[in-house]
């Protein structure tokens, strides 16, 4: 039964006006340059930039997946986002955001050639970074696409849509249609207004969403109230554990226990370790090349970059924790009515959506199917703006035509991203054939991503062609090992793929000639990182004697611990909070505030000096 009323049609109508509004309205400024299309001209105040971060961050998918998993771990599931890692954001506010902007570079292809340079085998690294960069931008938008329009689908069936519309379609491609309907609504603003209207429409997105989260948690908060306790096992409320969870759902849900089994986390203590040490790798070698580079690029200065990736931390995760709360439990004590299992399975991220549609008030399910759906927009938009970057900046700019008018250059973007948006369709129309092929491709791209891409910063013999074989040992044999480890979790043959990859990213290096060492003193002294940079140090010394290294590998790495244990107890807060557990909230608090006085004194006064 469809549960959206004419309301919430009129709310979404509205909605997408406004954002096509917000395209139309920002062309004439980003028509002005490539700059000004691509990166919003580095005008854009800071905090803007990192609450339109934030809300791209907010995804659809990821959202159903953590109600689901905090449905059945309870409060320890807040530590399972570190598989992504989220505390990335953490490395990113200390330190990354300050040296990946101080390169001024235009995408992380440029990037690339800032950091090895343009001559003989150094452009390589630049090729396989725009490969990596089009592929993976490409996979996501097409999966966004497929996973907005199932979502819709839930809330709008297409019987009800059908008696108003002039054709019918195939069975099973409803979703399809409302994938494609929201893309070109996304294309539009996205592709008229550059990176300004994109930041915009995540400003609106992002108001909306706050609201729309204080509601879902004000409306779990009266749900226990009047219930007065939750169905859940012994620990279930706690965060903390041991090797195992300890979680037995027998007496109260067994098909909870049988996914805590069917996820291979278990033994639990071991995953954590396994996955905090994954994450921290991923985190050193700062962000892949998408839409969360892209706003670090577009930011005004180094520091108005870190305190960016600041502002991600602090408007990111409470708000998204009130609201998955508060869907949880209305989950948990009103799960026989939201009619989620059939006689043999419980499809758990199913949850959300169910109760969605059953509990959630006219009017209100309209402003939450737009912070669901305007997640997605944000997230297709932010990676449509780098796709058309890395085209435009690092294809047609470096390699068609260099000289390029500024009006050549807006019309290549238009054409580039309309052509992006067509192949990202298809994909998603043929999302049913192709779907394990491009899990594959993600899968193996970000799998060899690690190794290359945490020497890049650290280690100054890293050249172009180690990072290139790196990368490419690391994509081979993560498209081997799901099959050599038929049903392992792929965090546990992880190690396998990092050493390989360590392997062909160091041998690359040694068997190839170092990068100029002209271009290594230029990047050492503009980024300043700290490492294994000493060779390059004492070149710079020789030109500059007042030349002072980098020393803050100490500093930084006692910012990002005391930043993970402020961005995890600022996630339990919430948490704690709608769940009416006092006493943890009060703790949970009292740990934010000690780690934000500590970062206030260890790491923002220290900002203006680097």
């Amino acid at each position: 039964m469809m549960k959206i009323k004419p309301i919430d049609f009129l709310v979404i109508l509205t909605y997408l006006i406004a954002v096509t509004l917000i395209g139309i309205f920002l062309k004439k400024q980003a028509a002005r340059s490539k700059n000004d299309y691509l990166l919003g001209g580095k005008s854009m105040p800071f905090w803007m930039l990192g609450i339109s971060n934030a809300s791209g961050m907010f995804d659809l998918s990821g959202t159903v997946w953590m109600v689901a998993t905090m449905f059945v771990y309870g409060v320890k599931s807040i530590w399972l986002p570190w598989l992504w890692p989220v505390f990335n954001q953490i490395f990113m506010m200390v330190y990354l955001s300050v040296w990946l902007r101080r390169s001024n570079a235009s995408t992380g292809a440029e990037w690339m050639l800032f950091r090895f340079g343009e001559r003989g085998n150094s452009r390589i690294s630049h090729q396989i970074i725009i490969v990596f960069a089009l592929l993976s931008c490409l996979s996501f938008m097409a999966y966004g696409f497929i996973g907005l329009g199932k979502f819709v689908e839930i809330f709008i069936p297409w019987p009800a849509v059908s008696r108003v519309v002039p054709f019918d379609l195939p069975t099973g491609y409803a979703g399809h249609f409302y994938g494609i309907v929201f893309t070109l609504f996304t294309a539009f603003y996205a592709l008229l207004g550059g990176m300004k209207s994109i930041v915009w429409a995540d400003f609106l997105h992002y108001i909306i969403m706050a609201v729309v989260c204080i509601c879902m948690a004000v409306l779990g908060w009266n749900a226990l109230k009047n219930a007065g306790n939750l169905p859940v096992p012994t620990g279930w409320a706690n965060p903390f554990f041991g090797t195992e969870l300890n979680l037995d759902w027998s007496q109260i849900l067994t098909a909870a226990g049988d996914k805590i089994r069917d996820d291979s986390f278990s033994p639990f203590g071991y995953f954590f370790a396994l996955m905090t040490a994954k994450g921290i790798l991923a985190s050193l070698a700062g962000p892949a090349p998408n839409y969360d580079m892209q706003k670090i690029l577009s930011t005004k200065s180094p520091r108005e970059a870190a305190l960016m990736s600041m502002i991600v931390n602090l408007v990111l995760l409470p708000t998204r924790y009130l609201f998955i709360i508060g869907a949880t439990i209305l989950g948990l004590l009103f799960f026989k009515n939201i009619g989620i299992s059939n006689a043999e399975t419980v499809d758990f991220e199913r949850i959300l959506p169910a109760v969605l549609n059953t509990y959630i008030p006219p009017g209100l399910l309209g402003l939450v199917l737009i912070s669901l759906m305007g997640a997605f927009m944000g997230t297709f938009a932010g990676t449509f703006n780098a796709a058309q970057a890395y085209l435009v900046n690092d294809i047609y700019l470096k390699s068609i035509n260099p000289q390029a008018s500024n009006r050549q250059i807006s019309r290549m973007n238009y054409l580039c991203g309309i052509a992006m948006v067509l192949i990202s369709i298809l994909l998603g129309l043929l999302a049913k054939d192709v779907n394990s092929l491009l899990q594959w491709i993600v899968s193996a791209l970000y799998g060899g991503y690690i190794a290359s891409n945490v020497l890049k910063w650290y280690w100054w013999r890293f050249n172009s062609s180690g990072f290139f074989w790196g990368m490419l040992a690391g994509i081979i044999c993560a498209l081997i090992c799901p099959y050599v480890f038929h049903g392992t979790l792929p965090l546990f043959y992880f190690p396998l793929i990092l050493l390989i990859s360590t392997v062909g990213a160091i041998i690359g290096s040694l068997a190839t000639a170092p990068a100029d060492m002209e271009v290594l003193k230029s990047f050492y002294k503009t980024v300043r990182p700290w490492g294994f940079w000493e060779p390059v140090a004492a070149e710079v010394r020789k030109d500059d004697p007042d030349f002072m290294p980098n020393n803050g590998f100490t500093r930084d790495m006692f910012n990002v611990a005391i930043g993970i244990a402020a961005q995890t107890s600022l996630t339990a807060v919430p948490v704690f909070f709608v769940l009416q557990m006092p006493v943890q909230t009060v703790v949970s608090t009292a740990i934010f505030l000690v780690s934000a006085l500590i970062l206030r004194k260890t790491w923002y006064n220290n900002l203006s000096a680097q």
